[in-house]
């Protein structure tokens, strides 16, 4: 997408806006493919939860693509996309047995995390077959808010409790047909996360009627020039080559499955917002755009640097700009950033704004949420309007208390 591009949709549909380059989507979807082509047997799931749009799902869905979900409206919303749930998998964290329930009466593959729900589970539905995700206490990502494979992180069950998981299914007579583990987002070393895969491979060697090994994701994708990402190729070669080895011994061909989120949608996406007010106090200069955290969150929550440039005023001189929002929070995206000199009404457009962006957007200061647009080889759609004031308190009641 070229910078007219952007600018005629920020024209046609307003901002703040997400766009969604479908071409940039089905790229990666073919790279990761093709890193682990040595494979017979692979399944790419996508991460549902970052970006769950119906229309994004269903372009996933016809590139090859099964779902990862983690909530039972999740797994609704890939139905309400036209997928069949032999094509998606449930890996809840927490939830209730009738949730879990819910989701298998959907015919959806369940992963169970825990101890607790794997015995009730077992118990009472012997017949329907479940993966069981694993902690492996081996952290592939350096930062502790999106790494869930710690020893005190809430997700999976412990590798060391693999003695009570196996006595539970020997108790139930359940069937375990698949093994899981998630070391978490922004895997930096490759060789760390091999390690975690021999340990999913000596827990999947327990188990004699397996389908499938879940490696989980979180590969890095670059935020900046120059920034540092998963050697996808390098992980598919080696742990293609180790895969092979261990469905060798097994005896029979698995299927390697991942469940990438980011790495399919983040680069693809732009978040567009309009200059509301650029306000000089002693020591910075503010630009106020016509959004905050309510739409796009990560930079509050994570710290995540996205890269930012005003593409009404491309080749404009640079000037250091703390880029913040409309919220009544400190809302900052940015702080000092050099960016081509803003004016008020300019559109400046945010990078790797494909990735729980939209997804993690609210209502805060009862705002409306953005509208989102998926391009595909120079066409673009529609898939979400923005809200109105009707959908707003749609689900509210007024009563009359006195």
């Amino acid at each position: 997408m070229t910078r007219e591009d952007l600018l005629k949709l920020a024209e046609e549909y307003g901002s703040p806006l997400y766009v969604y380059d479908g071409n940039k989507i089905e790229f990666q979807y073919n790279r990761l493919k093709a890193a682990f082509k040595k494979v017979n047997r692979l399944k790419i799931n996508y991460a549902v939860k970052a970006l769950s749009n119906i229309s994004v799902l269903k372009f996933l869905h016809d590139l090859g693509a099964g779902m990862d979900t983690v909530s039972l409206q999740e797994v609704r919303l890939c139905r309400e996309a036209g997928i069949p749930a032999e094509d998606i998998i449930y890996t809840p964290n927490g939830v209730s047995m009738e949730e879990l329930e819910g989701a298998a009466a959907l015919g959806v593959q369940i992963n169970i995390d825990n101890l607790s729900i794997l015995e009730q589970f077992g118990t009472k539905h012997p017949k329907i077959p479940v993966c069981i995700r694993i902690n492996p206490h081996v952290m592939a990502g350096g930062n502790t808010n999106i790494s869930v494979g710690h020893i005190d992180s809430k997700f999976g069950i412990s590798i060391h409790q693999l003695p009570h998981i196996k006595r539970i299914v020997e108790n139930t007579g359940m069937s375990v047909n698949g093994i899981h583990m998630h070391t978490g987002s922004d895997i930096l070393d490759i060789e760390v996360f091999l390690y975690a895969s021999e340990i999913l491979f000596e827990t999947a060697a327990q188990f004699s009627d397996l389908e499938f090994i879940d490696f989980g994701s979180g590969f890095k994708v670059p935020y900046k020039e120059g920034d540092i990402e998963t050697n996808i190729e390098e992980m598919g070669e080696k742990l293609s080559a180790r895969f092979n080895e261990f469905c060798h011994e097994y005896g029979r061909e698995l299927t390697l499955a991942f469940e990438p989120g980011k790495f399919l949608v983040s680069e693809a996406g732009k978040f567009l917002a309009k200059v509301n007010v650029v306000k000089q106090t002693t020591s910075t200069v503010f630009a106020q755009i016509d959004s905050g955290f309510n739409h796009f969150i990560r930079p509050m929550f994570y710290g995540s640097n996205h890269e930012i440039e005003n593409i009404s005023n491309p080749d404009g001189k640079p000037r250091f700009y703390s880029v913040v929002g409309y919220i009544c929070e400190t809302d900052t995206f940015a702080n000092n950033r050099r960016i081509s000199e803003i004016s008020e009404g300019d559109i400046i457009s945010f990078s790797n704004a494909g990735a729980y962006c939209f997804s993690m957007a609210s209502n805060y200061n009862s705002r409306y949420r953005p509208a989102e647009i998926l391009s595909y080889s120079g066409k673009f759609h529609l898939i979400r309007e923005r809200e109105t004031f009707d959908e707003l308190i749609a689900t509210q009641k007024l009563i009359n208390i006195h």
